[in-house]
């Protein structure tokens, strides 16, 4: 999981230098991730504003 980098613009991670959901940069430094299975029926996906499924950093610089 080291080499993966999480989007500044949308927290999705991935291993690309750049986003293939947004298009924005993405950066190695970043903590926490959740992963969302059915984003239609998750409560913490619209909490955090996750409309599709995927992993998600939670926080990142």
């Amino acid at each position: 999981m080291s080499d993966l980098r999480a989007c500044k613009g949308c927290s999705f991670l991935t291993m690309e230098n750049n986003c293939p959901k947004c298009g924005s940069a993405t950066s190695r430094e970043w903590q926490g991730y959740v992963v969302v299975v059915d984003a239609a029926k998750s409560d913490i996906a619209k909490r955090l504003g996750i409309s599709t499924n995927g992993k998600y950093a939670l926080k990142v610089r």
